[in-house]
C-alpha cells in the first residue's frame, strides 16, 4: 500500500478540529486514507442504501450507534446528517470525533458551509503524485507512461488496464455525478463536450467555443464546466492579476486533475502514441500543473499558482505566490535544451523587478542544469520543488 504525503497533515488536523472533512475525485483514495489512518473508528459508507435509508429517515439513531465518531464516507449522498453532527459537535469538545469524506463539492461545501463552518477542517485528496509513486516503486519508466497512466489510486493497487478502467470511470462515476446534479438526455453530447475540453488543455478556457462545438448554449456550457470542477475532473488556472504596466488577458486556462484521463478522453490508445502527439506538450503542462496542485494540497495549503500571459503573447506558464514575492516557472516537453525556452522567463523576471524570485525550468529530460539564473529541473526530479512552491 502506498504512503499517502497528506497523512501527517491529517492526523495534525484532527487533533485541533473536532471534524475533518476528506474531498476529491472518486477513487483517488479517500476511503482507504481515512480507514487507515484511523482503523479505531468505526466507518459508515452513505453509498450503502440502507445506511443512507437511515441517515435521511433516522439520523439522530444512525449517529447514537457511534457516541465516540465515526467516518462518515461519501457524506454528500445525505447532507442533512450533517446538521444533526453540528449538534454533536457543538456539545462536545473533543477533537478528532468525525472524519469526513466526500466526492462532489457542489452537494458536500453546501452542507458544510450551512452546518458545520469552523467546525471542520478541509483538506483535499488528488490521485497519487509522482513522489508517491516513486516512494511506493509504482512510478513508469518513461514520461509517456507517467502521463498515459495518470495517478488513480486502482491502476497501482489492482494492477488493472489503464484503458479498461479509465473507461469504466468514465462510465460508472463522471457520467453518474453529472446525472444527479443536471438534466443530460443525451450522454453523446456530454461525451463530446468532455473530450473537447481534453482536447483544450493548457489553453485559454473559451465556453462559449466549446459549448458551441456541442449545440450547447453558453449558459448550459458554464453549467456543465461548474459541474466537472464540482467533481474534480478540470480545474481552471487563473491568470495573475500583476500588470506590470502591460495588458494582460483575464481568460483562465484549462487543466484535468489527471492527465491519464484526459488522454483516454484524446482517443490515446498507448504512451507510445504521445512521442508524437500533438499535444503531447499541453498534457506535460497539465501534468507539471497538477502536481504541483497535488504537492500544495498533500501539505494542507491551498493553491497559489497562477498564469500570466500579456496582450502580445509573452507568458509565463505558471507563476507561484510565496513569500510576497512570484516565482516564474517555464514548462517545456522536450529532453534538448533549447536558448529560446528562457526567452519568456528572463522578459518577466526584467519586468517584475524585485518582486519576482528566481525562476525554475521544467523538461522533458532527465539532467539538472542552470542556466541564466535559471534552475533547469528534470520531469522525474519535481518533486525537488514542493519545498518552494
Amino acid at each position: 500500500m502506498i504512503k499517502r504525503d497528506i497523512e501527517k497533515v491529517l492526523l495534525k488536523m484532527a487533533g485541533s478540529f473536532k471534524a475533518v472533512t476528506i474531498t476529491g475525485p472518486r477513487q483517488s483514495g479517500k476511503t482507504t486514507l481515512a480507514r487507515m489512518v484511523f482503523p479505531d473508528k468505526p466507518y459508515l459508507s452513505l453509498e450503502a442504501p440502507d445506511v443512507r435509508r437511515m441517515a435521511l429517515e433516522d439520523p439522530r439513531l444512525l449517529l447514537s450507534r457511534f457516541p465516540d465518531g465515526c467516518i462518515l464516507d461519501e457524506v454528500q449522498r445525505a447532507p442533512a446528517l450533517l446538521s444533526y453532527v453540528q449538534e454533536i459537535l457543538d456539545a462536545s469538545r473533543d477533537s478528532g470525533r468525525y472524519i469526513l469524506t466526500g466526492s462532489q463539492q457542489f452537494g458536500l461545501m453546501e452542507g458544510i458551509t450551512q452546518s458545520l463552518a469552523g467546525r471542520t477542517a478541509m483538506l483535499t485528496l488528488l490521485p497519487f503524485s509522482h513522489a508517491e509513486l516513486v516512494r511506493g516503486g509504482y512510478a513508469a519508466d518513461s514520461l509517456e507512461k507517467t502521463l498515459f497512466n495518470g495517478g488513480y489510486p486502482p491502476l497501482f493497487d489492482q494492477q488493472v488496464d489503464p484503458q479498461q478502467w479509465l473507461d469504466g470511470y468514465l462510465a460508472t462515476y463522471v457520467e453518474r455525478d453529472v446525472r444527479q446534479v443536471l438534466n443530460v438526455r443525451d450522454l453523446t453530447v456530454f461525451s463530446r463536450f468532455l473530450a473537447l475540453c481534453a482536447g483544450s488543455v493548457g489553453q485559454l478556457l473559451n465556453a462559449s467555443r466549446l459549448g458551441a462545438d456541442c449545440g450547447l448554449n453558453h449558459g448550459t456550457a458554464r453549467e456543465w464546466f461548474s459541474v466537472l470542477e464540482a467533481s474534480f475532473v478540470i480545474f481552471r488556472l487563473a491568470p495573475h492579476h500583476r500588470n506590470f504596466r502591460k495588458r494582460l488577458v483575464k481568460t483562465p486556462k484549462l487543466y484535468f486533475f489527471d492527465t491519464g484521463l484526459a488522454a483516454r478522453l484524446l482517443g490515446i490508445e498507448s504512451p507510445d502514441q504521445l512521442l508524437t502527439h500533438p499535444l503531447r506538450g499541453a498534457l506535460f503542462e497539465n501534468w507539471v500543473v497538477a502536481e504541483f496542485l497535488k504537492s500544495r494540497f498533500n501539505r494542507g495549503k491551498k493553491s497559489n499558482l497562477f498564469f500570466w500571459r500579456d496582450n502580445v503573447g509573452l507568458e509565463v506558464d505558471v507563476l507561484a505566490e510565496s513569500g510576497g514575492r512570484l516565482i516564474p516557472l517555464e514548462i517545456k516537453s522536450g529532453i534538448t535544451l533549447a536558448d529560446d525556452w528562457f526567452s519568456a522567463l528572463n522578459k518577466w523576471s526584467g519586468l517584475a523587478g524585485k518582486s519576482a524570485a528566481p525562476g525554475y525550468l521544467v523538461y522533458g529530460g532527465n539532467e539538472p542544469w542552470k542556466r541564466d539564473g535559471v534552475e533547469v529541473v528534470a520531469w522525474r526530479n519535481l518533486d525537488q520543488l514542493a519545498g518552494v512552491i
